[in-house]
Parts: C-alpha cells; structure tokens; sequence
C-alpha cells in the first residue's frame, strides 16, 4: 500500500473512529494520524486472533482502520480522564 492510500485510509477511519468515540473530535491531520496509528493496532489485533489485518486499498482494511482507531481513541480518553 502507498503512502497516499496510508494517508486516505487513515483520514478516513479518524473520521469514523472520531464519530464514534464521544469528545474524540480531531482536525483532518489528526485524524489522519489517528487512522494510520490505528492500522497498525487493528492490524495486530487481527492478527494475533488468526484474522487478516490491512491488506491493501479496501473495505476490510478500512474496518480493521477503525477498529484500532476506536481503540487508540478509548487508550487516549481513558488517559486524559485520569490526568
């Protein structure tokens, strides 16, 4: 995968994990950070329970995007409720 569909992926599932998780709204470069940290976590995620992680420019990737996203956002929140 290029780096333009790591950045497109990874807006993308900011979006949607930023839509999901309540007072997890970002800016666009934000998001696309989130999104593409969150690849690398649903990736894992996947991977360690048997399933396919990120592969390519596609729909499962953009779910398992947001998954770790959603994840990301929750480990982030959780931290800035405590501090």
């Amino acid at each position: 995968m290029g780096i333009l569909s790591w950045l497109i992926i990874g807006g993308l599932a900011g979006l949607i994990a930023g839509k999901l998780v309540q007072g997890s709204g970002n800016g666009l470069v934000m998001n696309i950070i989130v999104g593409v940290i969150g690849a690398f976590i649903g990736g894992f995620i996947m991977n360690s329970i048997g399933g396919i992680g990120v592969a390519g420019f596609s729909l499962w990737s953009l779910v398992v995007s947001v998954i770790g996203a959603v994840v990301l956002l929750l480990i982030l929140n959780a931290l800035r409720t405590r501090a």
